[in-house]
């Protein structure tokens, strides 16, 4: 490890990796809100971030939780569909309370192209959201509705029975059938549309 009389100890949150500081200060440059996605294995999380001396402060968030307790959602919550309502309904969350504008925050994750972190951009734009970006990046639109996974679904089912209901097991169990996870999709998205367009 480095040492010296001249040898600086970095921040604390920089030294267990969990904040790239020369990032963060070029996105707080901007002087807009950002719009900070986040990704677990099981979960995807957006919040509205706006910098302030003491601590940043969240204005509004969304959480795949969400999808499931108040709009019915029965699907994987950590899949690219489930990622695009978080972002749709983050969208208009911010829009409700008077911001139309931000940047995205991806923090550590890596910006690959069609990364379910782009799903969750492309349904705050869908909302109605300000946020630069390049429309490349986006998923494609039969991966958003979820058409890949139940066309999967559909292959599996015909070829491995077994396999298929351990793999798609949590599905089953909400009673959603994963060959009809478009069809669900629709749905969800609709009911997110119709609360926030009264």
């Amino acid at each position: 490890m480095a040492h010296g009389p001249r040898y600086r100890v970095p921040f604390r949150r920089r030294r267990e990796g969990k904040t790239n500081y020369h990032k963060r200060l070029a996105l707080l440059k901007s002087g807009k809100p950002r719009l900070v996605v986040r990704k677990t294995l099981n979960h995807h999380v957006a919040q509205i971030v706006v910098y302030d001396p003491k601590g940043d402060k969240t204005l509004v968030s969304a959480h795949t939780r969400e999808l499931m307790r108040d709009f019915g959602w029965k699907g994987h919550c950590g899949n690219t569909p489930s990622a695009y309502l978080v972002g749709l309904l983050i969208g208009y969350k911010a829009l409700e309370k008077g911001i139309s504008e931000a940047i995205l925050d991806i923090g550590l994750h890596p910006p690959t192209k069609g990364s379910s972190i782009f799903a969750i951009l492309k349904g705050a734009v869908d909302a109605g959201l300000n946020v630069p970006h390049s429309e490349e990046i986006y998923p494609s639109e039969d991966r958003i509705r979820g058409e890949t996974i139940a066309e999967y679904a559909k292959m599996l089912k015909e070829e491995d029975e077994e396999k298929y209901r351990r793999q798609f097991g949590g599905y089953l169990l909400k009673g959603l059938e994963p060959e009809k996870l478009p069809e669900h999709f629709d749905e969800v998205k609709a009911r997110i549309i119709e609360k926030f367009k009264r």
